[in-house]
């Protein structure tokens, strides 16, 4: 990644204080958003988050990431809507792959949402290849809808 594009944000462990923050950026980009109580139940059980913040100490991005037995799991990768299109998520990814490397996890996996492009683009530039289908696994607003399963060999 280009010395620009690490200029957009700090990348820094995600703390409990950064919660209302987190919470602002989820329900702002999600029409089902994760609760308060599953982020705290991730970061006490020592799920490893990241915050992206900019310049200005303003939260721009977050992610979780779940690492256990070679596989790690990309939990919730979220950008504010404001900040999209910035490499913040590209910079949050690199964190992730860096991250689960270092717990010696062969694989990373992740849910995505087919419906969302952006996200899906994202994750096959950066080396993920399409391995399954959960079948109605995300609630929608007619019933639920189906997540692609991604992976990348780490």
């Amino acid at each position: 990644m280009s010395a620009e594009l690490r200029s957009v944000c700090d990348i820094r462990p995600l703390a409990i204080a950064d919660l209302p923050a987190v919470l602002a950026i989820e329900r702002a980009a999600y029409d089902f958003p994760w609760s308060e109580g599953i982020f705290r139940d991730c970061l006490r059980v020592g799920y490893r988050g990241f915050a992206a913040v900019g310049p200005d100490g303003a939260l721009k991005g977050y992610a979780m990431l779940s690492v256990a037995v070679g596989d790690a799991h990309l939990l919730n990768l979220c950008v504010s809507p404001l900040c999209r299109r910035q490499g913040v998520a590209t910079q949050l990814l690199e964190q992730l792959i860096g991250q689960a490397r270092r717990q010696a996890a062969d694989t990373l996996l992740l849910e995505v949402r087919p419906s969302n492009r952006g996200a899906v683009a994202l994750y096959h530039a950066n080396g993920f290849n399409e391995v399954g289908v959960r079948r109605r696994y995300y609630p929608a607003s007619h019933g639920r809808e189906d997540a692609l399963i991604l992976a990348r060999a780490l």
